[in-house]
């Protein structure tokens, strides 16, 4: 896996730079460059003229040689330019997937003869493993292949993935069962079921979809290169035409001279979409090469597209809306005891209990109140730890002499109010209100006691994560519905959808709910995208648009998604619906660019090829252009230049701005379609005034 620093690399690393220009020439290639037809013409077109140079020399008639030399060089250049930056980006693809591929290697696995943690096992090599064969893989060993956790729960170091060192938890049974070939188990041991014959394991296939030479065209780029081959089709019609045209003029009005060859080439290289057409390759794989700097490996191309165009969005509340478990936030003392005494007492009664709910109250006591978690010894006290039995937890302080001079417990209301009425008390009438109150807002209410006393109530909530409200807004103010998926009662998820500010929510959500939900919305004519990590959830994961599964999830959902996300961060997908977006607007705005580029050509180029048959064509030389050779050669100069300064905005990408469609298309066309006219104008315009000095 590329670390970060392999990840920061820009395009203008030397190496990159280098091995992307060696590449570039062998795609001049006609069985290379047939993928890309545009530019194939072009390629043509500078052969076309290459010939004609060699017979302007031998000759010594026409067209003077060294416009004939340059304008063929320059037609070369463009072309040149055109695979350089289609190499480019498959060259940052190639240089992540070697650094993959030094992360695969032969591994002797154990294979168990019976699915038991002590059984025998024989020494294999991981080449030899097949799906479904059974391993065991101790502390310290790496694991052999994909699969499936079966038995046990270990730490496993993910870098050689994830290029992240943190360990994680891996376990069977759950959402987080699935392990990864390469990967390392640093503690404990587990039993895994293989998943993958060898060359069909994840790491295979990320290295396979991040190397750009293998990346499918998605069908908005189909479409756009059938435009463009549409285009360059009407074009050379055109200009065909136009040769006997210039003869028939020039002899009906008896002065000038026809079209030359060279003139012919240059205005249809110039006219034909040549920009859009070099970039459109680069504009795709550049794409999935930002999902991975993210950590995200796109499964496909068209994956991509459709997050460009997803308008609904369903997240799990759990990890992606909320941090995922309850936590404390505040303290409702019961009458005739403060704030600061039911703290206390709370904290107490959290010491054993190491519950995430437990903690949180132990850090809001201390960030509240100033109040630290207190060492007590086994003489000092006897502690009663959390049980599902129970649903208490709690402590004992004892004196000197053994006997109890605090008895505090902290559990479930209904809990706490058998135990103080077992010690003789009585639940008071007034924190009920607050019960309820707490119950109401989606909360978890905890009771506090001290032996027959109710000392007051704790407020734990599923605590919605910081910013993701704003996020929602972004996407509200693009058109893009969020809904909420839980399991939860409909009360506590009214609460939590109405905090965070989701456009809607389904609660107690089952697998076949989240599927009826997706159907439901893509009738509508909606795309779906969705996060899932379980079992449970891959049946909507094959049915969504875009599917992101956790790579830390299980095999199954792994194996519905198109989308895989190493980090397991479910708020990734908002990142992913960003970049889709990002890559079709680059490509919309580069394709308006393109085309509003040839407005100024024309001034430039039919004024200087038909100005001797008829003068009055001289008027659109509104550049004021030196001279008709100097004319062509600023245009086909131009053409060819503007194809490497837009190359790093093809990969990096246009600037995404979260605003309606409206006002996003009129500021790409004000932006790219009113530049695209102006550029060319200045650039020519300066070109010719070169050009002069030098000649």
């Amino acid at each position: 896996m590329a670390t970060s620093k392999e990840k920061s690399k820009g395009i203008y690393d030397p190496k990159l730079l280098r091995t992307a220009l060696m590449d570039s020439f062998k795609k001049l290639d006609p069985r290379s460059l047939w993928r890309n037809p545009v530019m194939l013409s072009v390629e043509i077109m500078s052969v076309i003229t290459t010939i004609n140079f060699f017979i302007n020399m031998i000759v010594g008639k026409g067209e003077p040689a060294w416009f004939t030399g340059t304008v063929s060089t320059w037609l070369w250049l463009t072309v040149i330019f055109a695979t350089f930056a289609e190499s480019l980006a498959e060259g940052r693809g190639r240089a992540r997937a070697d650094s993959m591929k030094k992360t695969q290697k032969e591994i002797i696995a154990k294979k168990l003869k019976k699915p038991e943690p002590g059984g025998e096992y024989e020494l294999v090599p991981s080449t030899k493993l097949r799906k479904g064969d059974i391993i065991l893989v101790e502390a310290n060993d790496l694991i052999a292949s994909d699969g499936e956790v079966i038995t046990g729960a270990a730490l496993v170091n993910e870098a050689a993935v994830t290029g992240e060192s943190a360990p994680v938890v891996r376990e069977s049974g759950g959402d987080r069962s699935a392990v990864t070939g390469g990967t390392k188990v640093i503690a404990n041991r587990i039993v895994v079921r293989i998943t993958a014959n060898p060359g069909e394991t994840f790491l295979d296939r990320m290295i396979s979809l991040v190397e750009g030479a293998k990346r499918r065209k998605t069908p908005n780029e189909i479409a756009l290169e059938v435009l463009l081959i549409a285009l360059t089709i009407v074009f050379f019609l055109v200009v065909l035409n136009l040769k006997p045209l210039s003869l028939y003029s020039a002899k009906a009005v008896g002065q000038g001279h026809p079209v030359t060859l060279t003139v012919l080439v240059a205005l249809f290289v110039c006219l034909a979409p040549t920009t859009i057409a070099a970039l459109l390759p680069a504009i795709g794989i550049a794409g999935m090469d930002r999902l991975f700097q993210k950590n995200v490996i796109a499964l496909s191309g068209r994956a991509i597209e459709a997050a460009g165009d997803v308008n609904v969005l369903l997240l799990d509340k759990t990890g992606t809306i909320t941090f995922g478990n309850r936590m404390a936030t505040e303290f409702i003392p019961a009458p005739m005891f403060t704030t600061d005494h039911l703290a206390e007492a709370a904290q107490l009664a959290s010491l054993a209990d190491e519950t995430p709910e437990g903690r949180s109250i132990v850090v809001l006591a201390k960030e509240k109140f100033g109040l630290r978690a207190q060492s007590l010894t086994d003489s000092q006290a006897r502690f009663m730890p959390f049980s599902v039995l129970t649903r208490m937890s709690g402590i004992d302080v004892l004196d000197p002499d053994g006997s109890v001079s605090l008895s505090v417990r902290k559990g479930a209301v209904d809990a706490i109010r058998s135990y103080v009425e077992a010690n003789g008390g009585s639940f008071p009438a007034q924190l009920n209100e607050s019960v309820d109150a707490i119950s109401r807002s989606g909360g978890t209410p905890l009771a506090v006691a001290d032996g027959q006393f109710v000392l007051g109530i704790v407020h734990l909530k599923d605590v919605v994560k910081g910013g993701i409200k704003e996020r929602f807004a972004e996407l509200r103010s693009i058109g893009i519905k969020t809904v909420m998926i839980t399991g939860d009662n409909p009360l506590t998820a009214a609460a939590i959808a109405a905090e965070a500010k989701v456009d809607d929510f389904l609660a107690q959500a089952k697998p076949e709910d989240k599927l009826k939900l997706i159907r439901e919305y893509q009738q509508q004519g909606y795309m779906v995208a969705m996060t899932g990590d379980g079992t449970n959830d891959a049946p909507a994961l094959a049915q969504a648009d875009v599917a992101v599964a956790m790579n830390t999830g299980t095999q199954p959902a792994r194996e519905a998604a198109n989308i895989i996300d190493l980090d397991s961060n479910p708020t990734k997908l908002l990142d992913i619906v960003e970049i889709g977006k990002q890559i079709l607007m680059t490509r919309g705005n580069l394709t308006t660019f393109s085309i509003a580029n040839d407005v100024a050509k024309y001034f430039a180029i039919i004024p200087a090829a038909l100005c001797t048959i008829y003068p009055q064509l001289l008027v659109l030389n509104i550049m004021h252009l030196s001279n008709p050779y100097s004319a062509i050669l600023s245009a086909v100069i131009f053409n060819a230049i503007i194809i490497p300064l837009l190359v790093p905005l093809a990969l990096k990408g246009t600037r995404y701005r979260p605003m309606p469609a409206e006002k996003l298309l009129i500021h790409n066309l004000f932006v790219y379609g009113l530049g695209g006219i102006l550029a060319p104008f200045v650039g020519i315009k300066l070109l010719d005034l070169l050009i002069n000095v030098l000649i």
